[in-house]
């Protein structure tokens, strides 16, 4: 089993802990299947550019770099990520960091992470690999996007409801849970290279047979399924990623 980036050193009561959909994302990207998915699609010298949104913690995207020669069959792997929560940009780097000092053998090339609203800061056609684990919990409505923040001038001791507010911004949904993550995936026709997949995290309650639906109707090669779950409840399963791509 690869080892998990370490993350004591995050601030949890105003960024996203590392918990059973992290773990799962982690699973499902370094099971057999995608690992052999992952080299035949980006094999013969290519360099991959992996793009997180929504790191959090920075526990998935520490991971993948950390071990780009085991999931990739090559060092040679961009890394980087993207938060709306200036805090969670600065963690992960710091988990980045720590994962591949402690893989030197296998870690890829770490770009940093960059504050910005889903996939704005990224030039169209540009992400190999995308990965999201979305705030997926419904919720009424969504919290109100955050203003840019210098992140070498974070405030160490933001106040309650400072924290409280951060945290919002990793788990509200909005209707169905799915109003962020709509977003995204309606970006990526624009995002994604010609290599391009996604690896996305729903729960049962994002419907998830619709949104592969919807997905496969954006054209002919379009492509996903689920390729992890966390298991069933009550005939649901409670969590699950689908991976789409093109081709």
């Amino acid at each position: 089993m690869l080892p998990t980036p370490d993350t004591s050193h995050v601030a949890y009561e105003r960024i996203y802990e590392p918990a059973e959909d992290s773990f799962l994302l982690l699973d499902t990207l370094s099971s057999s299947s995608e690992t052999t998915f992952l080299q035949n699609r980006f094999g013969d010298g290519y360099v991959p550019l992996v793009v997180e949104i929504g790191p959090g913690s920075g526990v998935v995207i520490a991971f993948v770099n950390a071990q780009a020669q085991v999931l990739f069959g090559s060092r040679n792997v961009l890394t980087t990520a993207i938060d709306v929560n200036g805090y969670a940009c600065k963690a992960t780097s710091e988990t980045a960091r720590i994962a591949a000092s402690e893989n030197a053998t296998t870690h890829g090339r770490y770009l940093g992470a960059f504050q910005g609203d889903l996939v704005t800061p990224l030039k169209d056609r540009l992400v190999d690999v995308l990965i999201f684990n979305p705030p997926y919990v419904p919720t009424p409505e969504l919290p109100k996007q955050p203003g840019q923040t210098d992140i070498s001038q974070l405030d160490t001791k933001p106040t309650f409801g400072d924290d409280s507010y951060m945290l919002s911004l990793s788990y509200a949904g909005g209707k169905d849970g799915m109003e962020t993550t709509n977003k995204l995936i309606n970006s990526l026709p624009q995002v994604l290279s010609s290599r391009g997949c996604a690896y996305i995290l729903l729960c049962a309650q994002n419907k998830p047979e619709e949104v592969k639906q919807r997905i496969r109707a954006f054209g002919e090669g379009w492509n996903v399924e689920t390729v992890g779950s966390s298991g069933k409840k009550a005939g649901w399963e409670r969590l699950q990623i689908i991976r789409i791509w093109v081709g």
